[in-house]
């Protein structure tokens, strides 16, 4: 739990630092963006800052702990195939939503350029976005929470956290409100109000769920070539789907899905639920994978 909360306060500090940042910057008029995605930014860009400086923090440099360890032929060859298997596992879902009629297709779409156009933006989006979270969540937290306990723990909070933070974002101010002092605490508070909202449980589940086989992937595999093909086939089919395809609004099945992405919700948790039991139960830990990372080396050391 002590490593996710210091976690936890990282990304607040991070999304602090934007805060304070984002009324001096619009001032400046260099820019003319939006100020709820220059709050966002500005606090990615600090993450990034200081991301190795907490790495150091938890000694986790080297790069096994970030689950780097192994050559870059097993690790592509990992991406390549994970990134198969995660969209097959979205592939059921998105045609399950389909076949009930929550989602129906959207024929404007489908026009060859716009969505060729489309598939290499949410290629390229999906490596990137699960490059930074997967370093991030399976590779640095659940090290660092393993090496203070053991692998249960780690996939837990690891998965919590992933869960929550795709929940807590600067969201576009009302109509007519400035981003003054007053506009901007009124973006920084809504990103933790809108974080506890009820509606939003089953797409949290959903997520949590989706970081708990992630993180189950890491342990059996010690590595996260797997993990990051798998979370970027996920996010290319889950960017496709938005943009083949849209919400029923006379579904009377929408219950179903959330209304986080109108995707993943119950029917997701569901899924994901049963390939997390799956996956566990044909790949059980190694004894050496659950233990903390200290043990392991220590058990290493008196051989």
């Amino acid at each position: 739990m002590k490593p996710t909360a210091i976690f936890f306060l990282y990304l607040l500090g991070c999304l602090t630092l934007g805060a304070l940042l984002t009324q001096p910057l619009l001032e400046t008029g260099w820019i003319d963006f939006p100020p709820h995605r220059v709050m966002s930014r500005l606090a990615q860009a600090f993450m990034l800052l200081g991301f190795w400086p907490l790495l150091r923090f938890f000694r986790c440099t080297h790069r096994r702990a970030l689950g780097y360890g192994v050559s870059l032929r097993t690790l592509l060859r990992s991406i390549a195939w994970g990134w198969v298997l995660g969209v097959l596992m979205l592939a059921v879902l998105v045609s399950a939503l389909l076949l009930l009629e929550i989602r129906v297709p959207d024929e404007r779409a489908f026009q060859f350029l716009p969505l060729l156009h489309k598939s290499l933006q949410a290629l390229l989006g999906g490596l990137f976005v699960a490059l930074l979270e997967e370093t991030f969540f399976r590779g640095a937290l659940q090290s660092a929470i393993q090496k203070n306990g053991s692998l249960l723990p780690a996939l837990f909070w690891s998965a919590w956290l992933y869960a929550l933070v795709h929940f807590m974002k600067p969201q576009p101010l009302p109509e007519g409100m400035v981003p003054d002092g007053s506009g901007i605490w009124y973006l920084f508070s809504r990103v933790f109000l809108d974080a506890v909202q009820w509606q939003h449980l089953d797409s949290f589940i959903a997520l949590w769920l989706a970081g708990l086989l992630l993180g189950l992937i890491r342990a059996h595999t010690h590595h996260l070539g797997w993990c990051i093909g798998v979370h970027a086939g996920w996010v290319f089919v889950l960017q496709l789907t938005r943009f083949l395809t849209d919400e029923n609004p006379v579904s009377s099945l929408s219950f179903w899905v959330g209304s986080y992405d109108g995707i993943i919700g119950w029917l997701g948790s569901l899924w994901i639920g049963a390939l997390v039991l799956l996956y566990a139960w044909r790949t059980k830990p190694t004894r050496a994978a659950t233990k903390p990372a200290s043990s392991a080396r220590s058990a290493t050391a008196t051989r």
